[in-house]
C-alpha cells in the first residue's frame, strides 16, 4: 500500500484468476527472470493485481529489488509507481454513509478490478486526523485474519485521509433484516464460529475491539463473517492502564462498563458476543436499554442483581446505588474467553479442522463447512417504496 502502511496488503484477498506469468530478465543478473508473481511475493500484493504498462522492464532497469534486501522507502516508491496510496487508482460508484467525519463509498480498484470500500475522513486544517482514524489504522495494519476486515490501501491528501477496505455485501444487521429475523441456525452457528475466530485474534495480540454490534459484523455472499469498524478499538498494553467507560453501543455493553468501570481487559467483547448470539438466535435484541439505567434494569432482571456476596464492592457503587434496583436473583458467572468458547461442544458438528486452520484462510476452504439456504431471505434488499436498500458501511460518529 502507498504512505506508511507498506505492511497493509500482506493479507489482501486473492482472486481465482491469475495472471500469466511475465518475465523480464534483471539487468544485473541476465540469467535470472523475474515475473508477476516474483514482485507481488516480494511486495506482499494480491495475486491478482494488474501491474501498469512496462511496468515489469522499468521494475528490472531502475529497481533490481531480488538483488538487495527490500527497504522501507523502495517499497514504498515501488508501491506508489504501482498506483497505491492515489486517488485516481480507485473510481467511486455510490455512497454508502455518511457520518460526522467521514464519508464512505462503494468503490472499484483499477489494480484489481475489484468492489472496494472507500472510507473518506476529512481533516480539519487545525485539528488534523480524528484520533479514531488514527486508532483504526496503527490497529488494522497489523491484524491480518480472515475474519477482520482487510485494509487495502491508504491515501493521504492535504483535505483527506482515505482508507481503502475489501468490499463486503452487508452487515448482520441487515443480513438479519433480509432474512425476516429468522436465520438458520446452522449458519447462526458458523456466523458465532468466525466472530470468535476474529475476535481471539485480536485478543492474542492485546488488542479490544470495544465496539461490537451486528453493524460492525460484515457479510459476504460467501457467508465469510468479518470484524469491521476499529475506531473504538485499544490495544490492551500490561500493565493494564485505565480506559474510557464511553465504550461500546448502549445493547451491546457489559454492566460493569455502564456502572462506570473503566479497569476492563477482552470481557468487554465477550459481553457482546453473547448479546449478538442471541440477536442472532432470535432475531430481537437482548437488552434494547434506551438509557443506561433502564439498560441495567434489563439486564438484572433476566440475570439477577447483584450483590456483595456475587459482585464484590457493588454495594459501594455509587451508580449502582442511585439507581435503586429490584433485588432480582443473581447469578454470577465469569465470562468465557473467545479461544475456549471456541472449543465449545456446540461447535463440535463442524469437525477438529475448522479449530487448526491458518489465521489467513476462511473456514468455507474446508468442504465440510457450507452455509445453509436461508428459507426467508430476499434476492433483493428492497425497501418499502421499490427502491433497493443501500448497503450501510460501518461508522460510528467519531470515525
Amino acid at each position: 500500500m502507498g504512505s506508511d502502511g507498506e505492511s497493509d496488503q500482506a493479507s489482501a484477498t486473492s482472486s481465482d484468476e491469475v495472471h500469466s506469468p511475465v518475465r523480464v530478465r534483471l539487468r544485473n543478473n541476465p540469467g535470472r527472470k523475474i515475473s508477476t508473481e516474483d514482485i507481488n511475493k516480494r511486495l506482499s500484493l494480491p495475486a491478482d493485481i494488474r501491474l501498469p504498462d512496462g511496468y515489469l522492464e522499468k521494475f528490472s532497469l531502475n529497481s533490481p529489488l531480488f538483488d538487495k534486501p527490500l527497504s522501507r522507502r523502495l517499497r514504498r516508491v515501488s508501491l506508489s509507481e504501482i498506483g497505491f496510496g492515489k486517488l485516481e487508482t480507485y473510481v467511486k460508484l455510490d455512497k454508502l454513509g455518511e457520518g460526522t467525519y467521514a464519508t464512505v463509498y462503494k468503490g472499484r480498484s483499477k489494480l484489481t478490478d475489484n468492489l472496494v470500500a472507500l472510507k473518506e475522513i476529512r481533516l480539519e486544517h487545525e485539528e488534523g486526523a480524528p484520533c479514531t482514524a488514527i486508532r483504526e489504522v496503527s490497529l488494522l495494519k497489523d491484524l491480518k485474519h480472515a475474519n477482520i476486515v482487510t485494509l487495502h490501501d491508504i491515501i493521504h491528501t492535504q483535505k483527506s485521509l482515505t482508507l481503502v477496505f475489501e468490499y463486503l455485501d452487508k452487515d448482520l444487521k441487515q443480513y438479519l433484516d433480509d432474512c425476516g429475523n429468522c436465520i438458520h441456525m446452522h449458519n447462526v452457528k458458523l456466523f458465532l464460529f468466525q466472530l470468535l475466530r476474529g475476535l481471539n485474534y485480536c485478543h492474542r495480540r492485546k488488542v479490544l475491539h470495544r465496539d461490537l454490534k451486528p453493524q460492525n459484523l460484515l457479510i459476504n455472499d460467501r457467508g465469510e463473517l468479518k470484524l469491521a469498524d476499529f475506531g473504538l478499538a485499544r490495544a490492551k498494553s500490561i500493565p493494564t492502564k485505565t480506559y474510557s467507560n464511553e465504550v461500546v453501543t448502549l445493547w451491546y455493553r457489559p454492566p460493569d462498563i455502564l456502572l462506570g468501570s473503566t479497569d476492563y481487559s477482552t470481557q468487554i467483547d465477550m459481553w457482546g458476543v453473547g448479546c449478538i448470539f442471541y440477536e442472532m438466535s432470535t432475531g430481537r435484541p437482548l437488552f434494547p436499554g434506551s438509557t443506561v439505567e433502564e439498560e441495567l434494569h434489563f439486564i438484572f432482571k433476566l440475570l439477577g442483581t447483584p450483590t456483595e456476596e456475587t459482585w464484590p464492592g457493588i454495594t459501594s457503587n455509587e451508580e449502582f446505588i442511585s439507581y435503586n434496583y429490584p433485588r432480582y436473583r443473581f447469578e454470577g458467572k465469569k465470562r468465557i474467553a473467545a479461544e475456549e468458547a471456541m472449543r465449545h461442544p456446540y461447535f463440535n458438528c463442524l469437525g477438529e479442522r475448522i479449530l487448526t486452520l491458518p489465521d489467513t484462510t476462511s473456514i468455507f476452504a474446508l468442504q465440510e463447512i457450507q452455509l445453509e439456504k436461508e428459507p426467508g431471505m430476499r434476492t433483493n434488499s428492497l425497501s418499502e417504496s421499490g427502491k433497493t436498500t443501500k448497503h450501510k458501511w460501518p461508522m460510528n460518529d467519531d470515525s
